[in-house]
């Protein structure tokens, strides 16, 4: 009976794209129990107009506006048995609503008003919004694998995408530069509603209803280019003293790059069973208490890829980036054929297709379809890799490991290896 109601609940599953005479709108719907509407905004840090502006903008979320006050919002959707929360990338900032589907209309003028009739009250700015984005850019500063992250975006791409998520001391964001940023990403081009658990044709009428623009044209920024380079933090007595030692070898591309999607596959530890074995290379040269973290990060115009190592001790991490580093010269080299390419190739579609799985997955995938008109890239990549041969791959590879390596190092900088010391 149980698997009956499933087939016959992902028989359901659909994904409509429109477009609204007032917004862009998409929805995926396969029978969920629950429901949820996000707006997604073109308001990430990479088209920001001050350094952290896009992450003050974020926790203003759900503040007073001309319809509801703060209070009102919080109390209203706990009746409703609702939840907000937000989100910020380098490219999107979300705001959403997960409900119980008959809520709609509700959580969709709850939504429409944060964009269209935002207050931006100096007291919750200087009472809220800012202790708020203090202690986040804080928490993000304390962590050295956030940190090492967020600096190797900045070495990657240096604008753009090297914005960083967090707002600094450094550059003071104002009230009237939250405002201002607002008014030009609030804007009809700029905003897309997205709806999974919800009937397309419903979420279209409400966004009619409830969602007036104010303005057209969409944020921009320059086009991704790939840099590379090193950077390495010694830790302050206040900040991430007792955190582990880090480092973050990695490699970027100003397109989707294909070919680092593999790369991260294949140098990725992590075993398909508990006690089975790893094929990744370096997977013997990790020593017990060693953390060894593969990332692959793609966006619109760029990709960044790599390998974040950790550990509490110094000559631990340079191990394994010792390995890391002849793993990423072999592959230059040619070395990734026959089977190895194709249990990297298949792990790597697996990743990326079981991602989609997940809601904010699929917000992001129909989001970038409203907003560039193509296909989603994270349903785009996987058959992508599926026509990559070891040829084109062994070609790819070598052209894009040619360029300057980002090498970030997190800790005991006199310990830790330095990037032509691994033969970066």
């Amino acid at each position: 009976m149980l698997s009956s109601s499933l087939r016959a609940s992902r028989a359901r599953a659909y994904a409509t794209v429109a477009s609204s005479s007032s917004a862009n709108v998409a929805s995926i719907n396969h029978g969920q129990p629950t429901s949820s509407v996000t707006v997604l905004v073109k308001a990430g840090s990479r088209y920001e107009t001050k350094p952290g502006v896009a992450h003050c903008l974020k926790n203003f979320a759900f503040k007073d506006n001309e319809k509801r006050s703060a209070l009102r919002t919080i109390r209203e959707t706990e009746l409703f048995g609702g939840v907000l929360s937000t989100s910020l990338s380098r490219e999107y900032l979300a705001l959403t609503a997960d409900f119980l589907p008959g809520n709609e209309a509700y959580f969709v003028d709850l939504l429409a008003s944060q964009i269209t009739s935002p207050r931006f009250a100096r007291h919750e700015f200087q009472e809220s919004v800012a202790p708020l984005v203090q202690s986040e850019s804080t928490a993000a500063y304390n962590d050295p694998a956030v940190l090492a992250l967020d600096l190797a975006h900045g070495l990657a791409f240096r604008n753009g995408l090297g914005a960083s998520l967090f707002a600094s001391a450094g550059n003071a964001v104002t009230n009237e530069d939250v405002k201002a940023y607002a008014s030009k990403v609030f804007s009809k081009d700029n905003v897309a509603f997205i709806g999974t658990g919800v009937d397309e044709s419903l979420l279209q009428k409400l966004v009619g209803e409830h969602f007036t623009a104010t303005g057209t044209g969409a944020a921009s920024s320059p086009a991704s280019k790939y840099f590379g380079g090193e950077t390495r933090i010694a830790p302050s007595p206040e900040s991430h003293a007792h955190g582990p030692q880090t480092v973050f070898i990695g490699f970027g591309s100003s397109s989707v790059a294909p070919e680092l999607a593999i790369l991260s596959s294949y140098l990725d530890p992590t075993t398909s069973l508990k006690w089975g074995q790893s094929t990744s290379p370096i997977a013997n040269l990790i020593v017990p208490g060693t953390t060894v973290k593969s990332v692959y990060l793609p966006y619109s115009d760029g990709t960044l890829a790599g390998v974040l190592i950790q550990a509490h001790d110094a000559a631990a991490v340079k191990t394994a980036a010792v390995g890391v580093a002849k793993a990423i010269s072999d592959v230059k080299a040619g070395s990734l054929t026959g089977d190895s390419f194709n249990v990297a190739v298949a792990k790597a579609r697996f990743r990326l297709a079981s991602q989609l799985e997940e809601r904010a997955s699929q917000v992001t995938a129909l989001g970038s379809k409203l907003f560039g008109g193509s296909q989603g890239l994270l349903e785009s990549l996987p058959s992508v890799l599926e026509k990559t041969d070891a040829s084109a791959f062994s070609k790819a590879a070598s052209t894009t490991l040619s360029s300057k390596a980002t090498y970030v190092a997190v800790g005991d900088v006199g310990s830790l290896p330095y990037a032509d010391e691994l033969g970066l």
